[in-house]
C-alpha cells in the first residue's frame, strides 16, 4: 500500500496518522523457518541484512507478515547514505557492515500473524494485532512506530521535529489494506535553499531546456554540483534557452561537476552546458544524501536579489536524527 503525496493533512474524524521514517520500505515475511524480506519493487532484501533475518528468526512468533521501513542508525542520525551501502554485491562486506551498523526494522502494520489473515481487516484491528505482536516480540532491532488519532499530533510533530522526521502519513481507519494502491496520504517535510545555476541540460532536439542543474559552494569556495530542477513550464523552455545561452561559459562547477553516468541517467552519459555562476534560485527540496539533493527539485522562483556567493553548502538539512523524536512524539 502507498501514499499520495498531498499538500494538507485530513481534518475530519476516522484517521491514524503516524510518523513518515526514512529508510527502505520493506515487508517481512515469516513462516517457520523460512524468512523474507521484500521490498516495495518485489525484490528480496534478507540477503542484505542478514542482523533483520537473524532478529526475524528470534522472534516468539512463528508466522506473520509485518510491513515496516527499514531504517539504520549511524551515531545520532538515520543515515539513508548508509542504507545505500548495504545493497552490495560482497557478502563479506555486507556482514561486516551489519556488525558495524546494524539496521533496525520500525513496524507500522502487520498482514498476517499465526493462522490469521489480516490483510482484510480495518486498519483500527490490525494495529491492535500489531501491538499485541510488538508486545510478545520486544527485542532489539524490532520498533513499533508511534501513531495518533489527532490531526493536530501529527501537526505538532511537523512543526517541531526539524529534521527529525521525513515527514507525516494519514490513514483510514477503517480501510483494509490495499496493497498496490496510493490509499495512503503523506505530507513531506520540506525545504527551501537558494542555488547557482552552474549549467543547464537541453532538451532531446536541442530546442528549449530539460532542466537546470544546481550548485552551491562550499568552504574553499568551490562550486558543487548537487542536484537539478526540471519544474519548468513547457511555454518557458524555449524563453529559458535564449536567456542561458548568452552565459554559456567554462568550467561552471568547479567542484564535483554532473555529466557522469548515475542512477539518475541510467548508467548513461548525459551533455549539459556550463554557465558562469551568476543566475540563482530558490528550489524545494525534501531530503539530502551525499551532499546532493536525493530527489529532483521543485523551482520556486528566481532570486535576482542574492549574490551568487551567498548559496553555500551550510543551508542544507541533512539526514534525520533519530534522537529528537522521543521529545517530539
Amino acid at each position: 500500500m502507498e501514499a499520495k503525496l498531498v499538500d494538507t493533512l485530513p481534518t475530519e474524524a476516522g484517521w491514524q496518522f503516524e510518523p513518515k521514517w526514512d529508510g527502505f520500505r520493506a515487508i517481512a515475511v515469516r513462516d517457520g523457518a523460512d524468512i523474507a524480506i521484500w521490498s516495495k519493487s518485489g525484490k528480496r532484501l534478507d540477503r542484505y541484512f542478514p542482523e533483520l533475518v537473524a532478529m526475524l528468526g528470534a522472534l516468539r512468533s512463528r508466522r506473520f507478515a509485518v510491513d515496516g521501513e527499514i531504517i539504520l542508525p549511524r551515531g545520532d542520525i538515520l543515515s539513508f547514505d548508509a542504507l545505500q551501502a548495504r545493497l552490495h554485491p560482497a557478502a563479506s562486506r555486507i556482514a561486516r557492515l551489519a556488525k558495524e551498523t546494524p539496521a533496525q526494522l520500525m513496524a507500522f502494520d502487520i498482514l498476517a500473524l499465526d493462522s490469521e489473515v489480516l490483510a482484510d481487516r480495518p486498519l483500527s484491528e490490525r494495529r491492535l494485532a500489531l501491538e499485541r505482536f510488538y508486545r510478545a516480540n520486544h527485542v532489539s532491532g524490532l520498533l513499533l512506530s508511534p501513531k495518533s488519532e489527532a490531526v493536530a499530533d501529527a501537526q505538532a510533530w511537523l512543526a517541531a521535529s526539524g529534521g527529525a522526521l521525513d515527514g507525516v502519513v494519514a490513514k483510514r481507519l477503517a480501510d483494509p489494506y490495499r496493497g498496490g494502491e496510493r490509499a495512503m496520504l503523506k505530507k513531506k517535510q520540506l525545504r527551501t535553499a537558494d542555488c547557482v545555476v552552474g549549467g543547464f541540460r537541453r532538451h532531446a532536439g536541442g530546442s528549449g531546456v530539460a532542466s537546470l542543474l544546481l550548485g552551491l559552494y562550499d568552504d574553499s569556495g568551490k562550486l558543487n554540483h548537487v542536484g537539478f530542477t526540471s519544474a519548468i513550464a513547457a511555454a518557458e523552455r524555449g524563453r529559458l534557452a535564449d536567456r542561458l545561452t548568452p552565459l554559456i561559459a567554462a568550467p561552471g562547477f568547479t567542484g564535483k561537476a554532473p555529466g557522469g553516468p548515475s542512477r539518475w541517467n541510467s548508467g548513461k552519459e548525459s551533455s549539459w552546458e556550463s554557465l558562469r555562476p551568476e543566475l540563482v534560485v530558490e528550489v524545494i527540496y525534501d531530503q539530502v544524501t551525499g551532499d546532493r539533493f536525493r530527489h529532483g527539485t521543485r523551482l520556486l522562483r528566481w532570486r535576482p536579489d542574492k549574490a551568487p556567493a551567498q548559496c553555500t553548502m551550510d543551508q542544507l538539512v541533512y539526514e534525520l536524527r533519530p534522537a529528537e523524536l522521543d521529545a517530539v512524539i
